[in-house]
């Protein structure tokens, strides 16, 4: 190999590579420029909602696997607040009660979100990928994998900004979850960046941390691929089956 496909990008270099993934961030998959452009149909969001719920719930699990295998003191004080965010604590309740929230601002009782009952299987199998990657990786390793974590302000504004003139049969109250995620999404990320930047250094590694990136959009964009089949093709799993 030429010495310029094996020396170490520099630091600017592979965050620049990293943020080039941006591409393949699922904000760009049919079923959000749809959903986005207010061109999904109650049931469509509805059942997105209830799928990402999912997601919700999986993300401090995966965010305790990734502490569980931290040996370092200082990262686990600022990584447990991911935790925090999501499950709350006295005083705040968390994103998975703001998601619950914009469950019922869809028309979706608790119940129906708590129970799974709505999850397709292919975003279950999808998320359970993404929480297994954690438990067997390096904390670093699993860390890397949260950088989608980059593009995400952009998709939660675009949210705040068109889902009130698209979609106004959905109660305000539902936007808390978005908004909460603004200022908490940037804080991860500089945190998230920093340890990939910092572990990252030799150019296999970094090559290794682009495809850890790289799996997590998979995973994102793979959930979709399950929700477009069901809600816009209208084929569920078993559709054709009596």
């Amino acid at each position: 190999m030429a010495a310029s496909e094996t020396t170490p990008w520099s630091r600017e270099e592979f965050e620049r590579q990293l943020r080039a993934k941006e591409k393949y961030y699922h904000i760009h998959h049919p079923f959000h420029v749809l959903m986005n452009s207010g061109k999904l149909e109650r049931p469509a969001i509805q059942g997105w909602v209830a799928n990402r719920f999912y997601y919700q719930t999986s993300i401090p699990v995966k965010d305790a696997a990734i502490m569980a295998n931290c040996r370092d003191r200082d990262v686990r004080r600022m990584w447990v607040q991911r935790i925090i965010d999501h499950d709350g604590t006295e005083g705040d309740t968390g994103g998975i009660e703001a998601w619950l929230q914009l469950g019922e601002a869809v028309g979706l009782s608790r119940e129906d979100l708590i129970s799974e009952r709505h999850v397709l299987p292919g975003v279950r199998f999808a998320i359970d990928a993404y929480v297994n990657f954690a438990r067997g990786a390096t904390w670093q390793e699993a860390a890397c994998s949260s950088l989608t974590e980059l593009f995400a302000p952009t998709i939660h504004q675009r949210r705040l900004e068109s889902w009130p003139e698209h979609y106004p049969w959905i109660d305000a109250k539902g936007y808390n979850y978005f908004r909460k995620r603004l200022k908490e999404a940037r804080r991860d990320v500089e945190h998230g960046l920093s340890v990939t930047l910092d572990y990252f250094r030799t150019r296999p590694e970094q090559e290794r941390a682009l495809q850890i990136l790289q799996f997590k959009l998979d995973v994102l964009w793979t959930m979709l691929d399950a929700m477009w089949m069901a809600y816009i093709e209208n084929k569920p799993p078993y559709f054709c089956v009596d």
